[in-house]
């Protein structure tokens, strides 16, 4: 019933109150952005959603666009700066996602959209993080969030998948609300970061994993 019925109108008033009600800090957050780390304000980049149908994510930008004299982009920790850290460690640079939720690409809780370009490597049981809308935040987040192994997070995934309701949405945002505020288990660029998914699934070929 809540999965069918309730939460994609809960998920829409919601981010409807929250993007009116955050407005002043969405815009405020605007202006810093564009004076610190420039144009455009927004990140946007394709991720896959329910079903794997892609949609287009919203994301306040936490890099600059320095290069190298030969014009190409340095790495992502050299272009991250104190107040991208800031963001990123604040979960402040999510906030635009609540238009994703509004649109009905997202929701508040579900699995974490990943690359697209990940897609042809999901195993088949991988590949049930889809069956439901992505989220803000999810079953992962609560659970080691950046710092998590790519195991841990997509038996979180499938965990959620098998068992949304109400209840454990509303555990998921509390323990989220909480792990903010402390700021725990943020990954910055360069800075533990679990380990490369293309290793990942190779490791796991090797293991026999299908």
């Amino acid at each position: 019933m809540y999965e069918k019925h309730l939460k994609r109108p809960l998920d829409f008033i919601f981010s409807l109150l929250g993007l009116i009600i955050l407005s002043p800090l969405l815009f405020a957050i605007a202006i810093l952005v564009r004076v610190k780390l420039g144009s455009p304000v927004v990140f946007k980049q394709q991720r896959p959603g329910l079903d794997e149908k892609t949609f287009t994510l919203h994301k306040f930008r936490t890099m600059t666009d320095e290069r190298d004299d030969n014009g190409d982009l340095l790495l992502d920790e050299k272009r991250l700066t104190s107040f991208g850290k800031f963001l990123r460690s604040t979960s402040l640079d999510e906030l635009p996602e609540l238009w994703n939720i509004l649109r009905g690409d997202m929701s508040f809780v579900g699995p974490r959209p990943l690359s697209v370009k990940y897609l042809p490597y999901y195993t088949s049981d991988e590949r049930r993080r889809h069956e439901v809308r992505p989220g803000l935040t999810g079953l992962a987040q609560i659970n080691g969030r950046n710092a998590a192994t790519w195991e841990q997070r997509f038996r979180h995934d499938i965990l959620y998948v098998e068992n949304v309701s109400l209840l454990l949405d509303v555990r998921i945002l509390m323990n989220t609300a909480i792990k903010v505020m402390q700021r725990r288990d943020i990954a910055n660029a360069g800075e533990g970061r679990p380990e490369n998914f293309h290793e990942y699934r190779a490791r796991q070929l090797e293991r026999g994993t299908d």
